[in-house]
């Protein structure tokens, strides 16, 4: 198995306190469809397109070319890694560019195209190059990845705050002169009061499969905390191993406490754990929700932190529970030491749905209404939860895969698995918040809006929401977690 073995450059931060002041990256989305009809003319269609671009209403979006490489041969993973890695950060590059370039685009309606989305194809053409020459050297060159190389600009779906021109109005909470109001997003980055629901208006969409005779139906519970000690983090070891900065947004970890970009599996198996059960070294986590109250977090001006974007105060979970359930349809097998799994897409927003799995919900909801692609505005009371349940069938023998996703699998409506496949503890991780449901009338500005990290370009969508885990149980506890489980107990 290849893993990285480099010697360990931290970059973790660990953080006591935050400062309340103001600290906005730069971003920009506030929406308007930029995309003519056919019957426009090429002056009246670039002049729409050229009034979106400049009120920040486009995103860009690129073919993800990671979740194309479903086999990737060990001896070319290290570089592949590394070429995916950047080219997140060439997209994240362009659209920072493109959120910052209003007046250039408000002058000349095809700039974004020729200065922006023209040269970035051109850089993703030659990154894509490498990927297929390095995987070419010692296996079989995968077919058709230059087609992923071009990018299209598209509309976010953001709504002005008011109803001036889109080329004349400030972003939402913003002064004329362009600078974040305290309090407010940056530049529209996101949210917008149109990423919420009241959740007591949404009807029951949430039903309780049946379990057959045979299931297994057991829980096994681990305690890890809510990263009280505040370690973060915009690494992502699994997807962009050896690269700080590889996910361009902040995680919270809990339970293995040695987890950046450089940390070896060596690294992991030696590290302290934050979990009560100090059999349990595995690492959970996941990107943080911040409150848009204007507080001038550690990360203001720091890439993954306020210069991509993602700004105000973080806060800390209320409660984080970590259960291990079992099959409806028999009995489980255990996890293999350093699975790696990751639940969700943090792209789901430009890439579609296919691999989303954000559940949003609120404490006294949970068994009613799940919501995948709006944040909750809960009763007051209640508090914010986001649950992950993750893949629950392992191919038995593959700790991780090239794209992150095929050695790991959902089990089907009645809870069986793919051919080939096994059952595995499933964990179910639920993140409790308590945070005021925000002032939508006044765009947050007597309440602020509460937001996910997240890549630049996703401008904070709830759908982009994702967990990240990596088994380090010892095999003791492994071994106690399926007796447990398949024996119907509840042990911790």
């Amino acid at each position: 198995m290849r893993r990285n073995t480099r010697k360990k450059s931290k970059t973790t931060v660990r953080v006591v306190g935050a400062a309340a002041a103001l600290a906005m990256g730069a971003g920009g989305l506030v929406a308007a469809n930029i995309y003519a009809s056919a019957g426009e003319t090429g002056a009246s269609k670039g002049s729409a397109q050229n009034q979106a671009l400049a009120a920040g209403s486009s995103t860009i979006d690129c073919p993800d070319v990671g979740q194309q490489l479903k086999a990737v041969p060990a001896q070319a993973r290290t570089q592949v890694d590394k070429e995916l890695a950047l080219l997140d950060k060439q997209v994240s590059e362009a659209y920072q560019r493109l959120s910052t370039s209003q007046r250039a685009i408000q002058q000349d309606a095809n700039f974004a195209q020729n200065a922006i989305v023209n040269p970035l194809k051109d850089k993703r053409k030659a990154t894509i190059d490498r990927i297929v020459t390095a995987i070419g050297r010692v296996g079989t060159k995968p077919q058709g990845l230059e087609a992923l190389a071009p990018c299209t600009l598209r509309a976010t779906g953001n709504q002005p705050a008011a109803s001036q021109p889109a080329s004349a109005q400030p972003a939402s909470g913003q002064p004329a002169s362009g600078q974040p109001a305290a309090g407010q997003p940056a530049a529209g980055n996101g949210p917008v009061a149109a990423d919420y629901v009241d959740i007591t208006k949404v009807r029951r969409n949430v039903s309780t499969p049946r379990k057959s005779s045979k299931a297994s139906r057991g829980t096994f519970v681990t305690k890890c905390g809510v990263n009280a000690n505040k370690l973060y983090n915009s690494d992502n070891v699994i997807v962009a191993p050896g690269v700080t900065n590889g996910a361009h947004h902040v995680h919270d970890y809990i339970g293995n406490q040695d987890n950046d970009a450089f940390t070896s599996d060596q690294d992991f198996l030696k590290a302290n754990t934050s979990c009560k059960n100090k059999g349990d070294k595995s690492s959970y986590y996941w990107p943080v929700l911040r409150l848009q109250d204007g507080t001038k977090e550690f990360d203001a001006d720091r890439l993954g932190g306020g210069a991509e974007g993602n700004t105000g105060r973080i806060l800390t979970a209320k409660q984080a529970t970590l259960d291990f359930v079992g099959s409806p349809r028999g009995k489980v097998v255990a996890m293999p030491q350093l699975l790696r799994i990751i639940t969700g897409d943090a792209k789901a927003f430009t890439n579609g749905p296919t691999n989303a799995n954000a559940s949003w919900s609120c404490t006294g909801f949970e068994s009613k209404v799940q919501l995948k692609d709006k944040y909750p505005l809960c009763p007051s009371g209640r508090d914010v939860v986001r649950t992950f349940k993750f893949q629950s069938c392992w191919d038995g023998s593959n700790i991780d895969s090239a794209n992150h996703r095929t050695h790991v699998a959902f089990a089907d409506a009645k809870g069986n698995c793919p051919t080939g496949f096994k059952a595995i503890p499933q964990l179910v991780q639920r993140l409790v918040y308590d945070v005021d449901a925000p002032s939508l009338k006044d765009n947050g500005k007597t309440r602020p809006f509460f937001s996910l990290d997240g890549f630049p370009e996703q401008a904070h969508k709830p759908i982009t929401d994702h967990g990240d885990f990596i088994n380090v149980f010892d095999q003791k506890v492994t071994n106690k977690m399926v007796q447990c489980i398949n024996s119907g107990r509840r042990c911790s």
